[in-house]
C-alpha cells in the first residue's frame, strides 16, 4: 500500500543524544524504535534530472525493512514541507534492479543510526550519523514549534537543509574527499548504542 502524507519537519544539531533522549522522556515521550542501522540509497538518471528537481527517489533498508520513497521539491520557509509517497518492500535489490532498468542509478547513499519517538502528535527521530548528530521533529507547523521550545531549540538553529547538503557542507569545513555519507568513506567509527529504552 502507499502512503502518501505532507512531510513538515525541521531538523536540528545534537550534541548529546544520550541527553535528548532523556529530554524526551520526560515530555512523555515514549520509544518507538531503538537506535537501529539504516542505509540510504538515493537514485537519479545520469544528467542528474530529479536533483535538477529538488525531488527525491529512495530505497532505504531500516533494520530489515525495505521502503521505496519519491518526494517532490516542496517548499521551504521556517519548515521543510513537501509531498511523500512511500510504501514498503519485499525486496530492495529487486527494486534496484527494477530502477536501474528505468534508466536511474544510485547516486548518493547515506547511513545512520535512527531512534524514534512519538508523543502520539508528531514524531522525533535522533539519528547518529557519519558527520555528526542530528534530530527531526515532524508533525503539524505548531506542533514542531511547541517541541522545539520544550526542547530549549531556537528557530535559528532550526535546519531546513537535507542529508545530501549537510553532507557537502561537511565535506567542505573539513575537505574530506569521501563521495558518499558513510561510516567508511567518511572515516567515522559507528557509535556506542544505548540499549533501548521501554
Amino acid at each position: 500500500m502507499i502512503r502518501k502524507h505532507t512531510e513538515v519537519e525541521i531538523k536540528f544539531l545534537v550534541a548529546d543524544p544520550a541527553q535528548l533522549e532523556r529530554q524526551l522522556l520526560d515530555l512523555g515521550f515514549r520509544q518507538t524504535t531503538a537506535p537501529t542501522f539504516e542505509r540510504n540509497t538515493l537514485y537519479d538518471t545520469p544528467i542528474g534530472t530529479l536533483r535538477g528537481k529538488r525531488e527525491v527517489l529512495r530505497i532505504r533498508l531500516y533494520g530489515d525493512r525495505w521502503t521505496v520513497t519519491h518526494k517532490s521539491k516542496g517548499s521551504t520557509g521556517r519548515h521543510k514541507s513537501r509531498i511523500e509517497h512511500e510504501t514498503s518492500l519485499t525486496d530492495g535489490e529487486r527494486m534496484d534492479s527494477i530502477l536501474r532498468a528505468l534508466g536511474y542509478q544510485p547516486a548518493f547513499v547515506y547511513e545512520k543510526f535512527r531512534s524514534q519517538w512519538t508523543d502520539s502528535h508528531g514524531e522525533i527521530v535522533v539519528d547518529r550519523t557519519p558527520i555528526g548528530n542530528v534530530a527531526e521533529i515532524e508533525g503539524s507547523p505548531r506542533w514542531i514549534d511547541q517541541t522545539a521550545r520544550k526542547l530549549g531549540i531556537r528557530r535559528d538553529q532550526y535546519i531546513t537543509d537535507s542529508y545530501v547538503e549537510l553532507f557537502f557542507a561537511w565535506k567542505r569545513r573539513t575537505r574530506s574527499s569521501a563521495l558518499h555519507m558513510t561510516f567508511r568513506e567518511c572515516g567515522t567509527r559507528k557509535p556506542r548504542l544505548p540499549r533501548r529504552i521501554p
